[in-house]
């Protein structure tokens, strides 16, 4: 057995023990849209008090389950999920569940319908079925106006609503039903939906939830951008544009966008008041979320490791803050690559143990072999590494080959997510990797053909991404850079799920780019990212 097989294996191994001792403590998360439903049934959902994770996490005996707090207290505990658990923590001490973020409006939905604190602040679709099961259908997340395929789907069946919202079921995907733009550079051709809704007159897009957390390290607002504002009066600006790219501050396009999802998802007949803006985004503001143990590594802040949460929070983070094209725009210190350093102290833990000094008279003693939790420690430090430092060419991608330095196309995992421990990048800058190219469509989405007015050039995509916002040719299939925190809670991947597990991803993106990693750096890149 080679070596990246056998370290596979054994990860394999210790996951299976460790799942042990937290098996009786998963459920299937049924949450509901209300403050009420939502609130208690969310922290129902794999609910596990620290003392019993950690406990965990060093014996393969099983831990009894406890009960979770009521809905009106604080959660502040980890949830379970495939690799270990994920915890979020408030700068306030705790989560208000009296804010308007768990209040119901319009249809019944709150934002922690589709925001829920098991799944990373985001939806899963185990989840979504469950409430589905549950409810018959009848959650306020299962809703026609985008929780279905096409608002004119049939309902009146147990069966017609599983088939209705099938995208959200199967993928956690909400519908977005947006117009081209009327001054856009571009005009839609064909169009291909399976479930005969979208027109030129409107366009069905299908896009995973944003999670509402971690929002300190937030420089743009949506997967395409719709909902960050240009200001020609900031000074909110990126560097080395021409003409120059002004912003109003992140916390501007949040408030407009608590009230635009209670209009639009929830559909209130009202707008959100000034007072209930505030507390949606004050509150969310409060919020930090990151894996704190994994079933392979255990606790991430053991070893000198700086995983988790409350380290999290510690980063700093401003507008430009590591930039890839100008440098760092409060200190002027280029770009550093090495974004990455959590787990620096877990490095070179996977070699063999030194043996104890000989004693007079006994044979030398052979290096003990490391343990099965230092090698996997010791994978998750390489795969660090890899994220800083491996090379490889980026190629065809909108927003960077075509608007960055040459030099810059030499590139790492970094290079896009930048922001030091958490991934995101730190203005708004969208880019095209080709997960909405036709070549990756699969037959439950829809498929659109635009065409450049000017030059008569066409292209197929599933999702136009920022192109529907600023009707620009260059802008089709561009989205924003998310941040890497708390993924494992909020599977699947990419604006439209295409991607179930983050070995996926990692795949993806090492063909996308001919990174040519190896197996063993596929399981480490793929380890590290799981605790994040």
């Amino acid at each position: 057995m080679n070596s990246s097989a056998q370290l596979h294996w054994q990860l394999s191994k210790r996951r299976a023990q460790m799942s042990i001792a937290i098996l009786t403590l998963l459920s299937l998360a049924a949450c509901g849209g209300s403050s009420t439903t939502a609130g208690s049934a969310d922290n129902a959902a794999q609910a596990v008090p620290p003392d019993t994770i950690l406990t965990g996490l060093v014996t393969t005996a099983p831990a009894p389950a406890l009960a979770a707090p009521p809905a009106d207290q604080p959660s502040l505990i980890p949830f379970a999920n495939e690799e270990g658990a994920v915890l979020t923590v408030s700068s306030t001490g705790s989560i208000d569940k009296n804010n308007a973020f768990f209040k119901a409006f319009g249809n019944g939905r709150s934002c922690a319908t589709c925001h829920q604190e098991s799944q990373g602040w985001s939806i899963s679709p185990d989840s979504l079925q469950a409430r589905f099961a549950q409810t018959n259908g009848d959650d306020p997340v299962f809703r026609l106006v985008d929780g279905a395929n096409s608002p004119n789907a049939l309902v009146a069946t147990i069966d017609q609503k599983r088939l209705a919202y099938s995208m959200l079921l199967t993928k956690g995907l909400i519908r977005v039903g947006l117009p081209v733009p009327a001054d856009a550079e571009f005009t839609l051709i064909k169009v291909d939906d399976p479930y005969g809704y979208a027109s030129t007159k409107e366009v069905s897009l299908f896009r995973r939830p944003m999670p509402t957390t971690n929002l300190k390290f937030l420089s743009t607002v949506m997967w395409d951008g719709r909902e960050t504002f240009t200001d020609a009066r900031s000074n909110i600006c990126i560097r080395n544009t021409r003409p120059l790219q002004c912003f109003s501050s992140t916390d501007v396009d949040l408030l407009h966008q608590s009230n635009s999802a209670v209009t639009g998802h929830a559909q209130a007949a009202q707008g959100l008041t000034a007072a209930e803006q505030r507390s949606i985004v004050d509150f969310e503001k409060t919020l930090f979320t990151a894996q704190i143990t994994s079933l392979v590594a255990g606790n991430l802040t053991d070893a000198g490791a700086k995983g988790g949460p409350a380290e999290l929070a510690k980063n700093n983070f401003y507008f430009g803050i590591n930039d890839i094209e100008a440098g760092d725009y409060l200190t002027g210190a280029p770009f550093d690559r090495n974004v990455m350093n959590m787990f620096t102290a877990w490095r070179g833990l996977d070699r063999p143990v030194p043996p104890n000094p000989p004693v007079q008279g006994r044979p030398p003693q052979p290096p003990q072999p490391p343990t099965a939790i230092n090698l996997a420690r010791g994978s998750i430090a390489r795969g660090e590494q890899i994220f800083n430092n491996k090379p490889f060419n980026i190629t065809r991608v909108a927003g960077f080959n075509d608007e960055l330095r040459v030099p810059l196309q030499r590139a790492t995992c970094a290079s896009c997510h930048s922001v030091g421990n958490v991934g995101s990048h730190s203005v708004p800058r969208l880019f095209n990797t080709g997960v909405s190219d036709a070549s990756l469509r699969t037959p439950d989405m829809p498929l659109y053909t635009l065409r450049n007015k000017l030059t008569g050039e066409t292209v197929e995509t599933t999702d136009p991404g920022s192109a529907m916002a600023t009707g620009k040719w260059k802008d089709i299939g561009r989205f924003k850079v998310p941040s890497l925190r708390a993924i494992e809670a909020r599977s699947p991947y990419f604006h439209n799920g295409g991607m179930v597990e983050i070995s996926d991803v990692v795949r993806f993106y090492d063909k996308r780019f001919n990174i040519g990693l190896t197996p063993q750096e596929v399981i480490d890149l793929s380890e590290f990212l799981k605790v994040l």
